[in-house]
């Protein structure tokens, strides 16, 4: 009996236009400093739908989002995707430069992804939830 193979088909994402052109300012950025970092992001926006912004569903992984995710592994853990500057692993903070950022990047809960980590590693994440953070009040005159 044949083994089922694995389907390297990446799954459909979404994109507002605001984080299409914020991320496509950031890979053209690291480009010269990190080319590898800068193609993958790019290959990623390259292959998002994107959607006006208020458009994208509140479920989709956008920056900013909180995602829990389940790991190969079994592990499931929670992640704040954020843009380099505000990175701290320590606070479960990952930027969208990392190789998990950037396979995180415009998925829903269900659908899953391969990514390569810097070592070389392949790994599959399953994303379990999404949620946007919530906004912040407005100050007070």
């Amino acid at each position: 009996m044949a083994q089922p193979r694995k389907s390297s088909r990446k799954p459909k994402i979404v994109l507002s236009e605001l984080d299409y052109d914020r991320l496509t300012g950031l890979a053209e950025a690291v480009e010269d400093r990190s080319p590898e970092i800068a193609e993958e992001l790019q290959a990623e926006i390259d292959r998002a739908n994107v959607v006006p912004n208020g458009s994208v569903p509140a479920n989709v992984v956008q920056m900013g989002s909180i995602i829990e995710y389940q790991s190969d592994g079994g592990e499931t853990k929670s992640v704040t995707l954020v843009f380099p500057g505000d990175a701290d692993i320590a606070s479960g903070r990952i930027s969208i430069l990392t190789p998990i950022g950037t396979a995180l990047i415009g998925l829903s809960p269900g659908q899953s992804i391969t990514w390569t980590a810097r070592d070389g590693k392949e790994h599959q994440l399953t994303v379990v939830s999404v949620k946007q953070p919530e906004a912040q009040p407005a100050p007070q005159a």
